[in-house]
């Protein structure tokens, strides 16, 4: 079957696509914000899985891409370039916006082969960004890896500011561990923004153990995340990481980020990792998942 028609038979199925290289299988749903639905190995979920079909939003699926910002944007609103911009709602009651606009948004399957997908989205300035962008996710699976890329491209007639990552879900399991070096956390207040930064030792216990709902600075593009049944390594370009472990939830995150939790109203933005695109400029983000069976 050729690229075209396998295209053509993940759109007829509401954007179900599905590539496999060895025992990997990985799931998309590219009407449901570009998410993976699943991640498994010979069955085992590494991600927090469902089958596409059953996939109800991009909030229950395994990941979901984070752009043109990752977390908060507080109370809606920012200045930029001595104008005034506001975003709207997008989780539930929150008084911020929350992960941008992708997740909310159907992408396009543009290309699909036997281990390899890539999808596209392209914003029109609206209530929720008020800038143009094209963006495009890269899916590659070899026999042990997971390789995703994350393209946006300023398409405005002015610089906009952009932030990239993605939210994957690991499921919670006996004995599952994280191991992971960084040298500062930001604190927050009641609503999740960030209000303090300080010292952190590197991360190593149980998920079980461990209280978590922040964002860590000093971290170098690498995390060991194990359990019973799988030994994970997660690798990004990125520079900052989010760490989410709900002791009530049967799941937990580790989200590469390319910047601080509403960091547009930070003293120095781009200190806080937000970049600034030029019109027509290109901002790549990666993120690889290795996997071993014990």
């Amino acid at each position: 079957m050729n690229d075209t028609a396998l295209v053509q038979d993940g759109r007829d199925r509401g954007g179900a696509v599905e590539v496999r290289a060895g025992d990997l299988r990985l799931a998309l749903r590219a009407d449901l914000g570009g998410s993976i639905a699943g991640l498994w190995h010979r069955g085992t979920p590494i991600l927090r899985s469902t089958e596409p079909g059953n996939l109800g939003s991009a909030r229950q699926s395994a990941c979901y891409p984070l752009v043109p910002y990752s977390n908060r944007l507080a109370y809606q609103r920012f200045h930029w370039l001595g104008n005034d911009y506001t975003t709207t709602t997008n989780f539930d009651d929150n008084p911020h916006s929350v992960h941008g606009v992708g997740w909310l948004r159907a992408w396009e399957v543009v290309a699909h082969r036997e281990a390899e997908a890539v999808l596209r989205y392209s914003h029109r300035p609206d209530a929720h960004w008020p800038f143009a962008f094209e963006a495009q996710q890269s899916f590659t699976l070899t026999p042990d890896a997971l390789v995703v890329t994350l393209a946006v491209t300023n398409a405005a007639e002015i610089a906009q500011p952009v932030g990239l990552g993605w939210h994957p879900y690991f499921p919670k399991r006996d004995r599952s561990r994280l191991r992971i070096t960084v040298s500062d956390r930001w604190d927050s207040d009641e609503t999740q923004l960030p209000v303090r930064r300080v010292a952190q030792a590197s991360i190593d216990g149980e998920v079980s153990s461990l209280r978590l709902d922040n964002c860590f600075d000093g971290w170098h593009g690498s995390a060991s995340i194990s359990d019973e049944v799988l030994a994970l390594q997660l690798s990004s370009n990125l520079t900052h990481l989010v760490v989410y472990t709900p002791a009530d939830k049967a799941y937990y995150c580790v989200e590469p980020v390319s910047h601080v939790s509403d960091a547009i109203h930070g003293a120095d933005p781009a200190a806080l990792g937000l970049r600034t695109l030029q019109p027509g400029e290109t901002f790549v983000a990666s993120m690889t998942l290795g996997v071993t069976a014990l």
